[in-house]
Parts: C-alpha cells; structure tokens; sequence
C-alpha cells in the first residue's frame, strides 16, 4: 500500500512538473525528488519482503493494509510539508518578503 501511494503521488507530481512549467520556480523538481527516492525506498523493500514471504506476499490482512495505507499518506505528508518549507524559505516568486514588508 505504502509503494502504491507514493508511486501515485509521484506521477502526480512529475505529470504538475511536466505540463506546468510555469510552476517550476516553485521547486516541483523537489517534490518529484522526494516523492520517486520514498517510491523506490518502498520497491527495495517489496523485494526483500517478497523474497522472505514469498506467495504469502500477495495476501496481507486487513489490519496490514490499514498501517500501510495510514504510513503510505504520512510518508507523503511528509513530504509535502517539506516541500512547503523549502519554498517559504526560497521564497522563489517573493511573496513572502512582500508579506512581511507589508506589516
């Protein structure tokens, strides 16, 4: 569940950095970055638990599925909260130091 969130959530993040290159200032490379480095985390670890489970892999229970799913969405929180702190602090387009000038 974890590989499935942050696969979904990197497609979505390079397709925005892709088609959207105006937003490029505002470091969607990172969160692309980010969000493909925790999918490839998440495949490395597959393998290894495909490896020890083998067929049992496939069938997880339920309750596997939730804290997965709950440590797939904090992963990606995470990430976006990152994210969000690297461009305050860049402040690419300025508008912070506008904001602040302002009071």
């Amino acid at each position: 569940m974890t590989l499935l969130i942050t696969i979904f959530a990197a497609v979505i993040a390079t397709l925005v950095w892709y088609t959207k290159p105006n937003l490029r200032d505002l470091k969607i490379g990172v969160l692309c970055w980010m969000f493909w480095g925790a999918s490839l985390m998440w495949m490395i670890d597959a393998v290894f638990e495909f490896s020890e489970l083998g067929a049992d892999y496939f069938a997880p229970a339920g309750a596997d599925m939730i804290n997965d799913g709950f440590l797939g969405f904090a992963v990606v929180a995470l990430a976006l909260i990152i994210w969000t702190l690297i461009v305050l602090i860049k402040d690419p387009r300025g508008t912070v130091k506008q904001a602040l000038s302002k009071q």
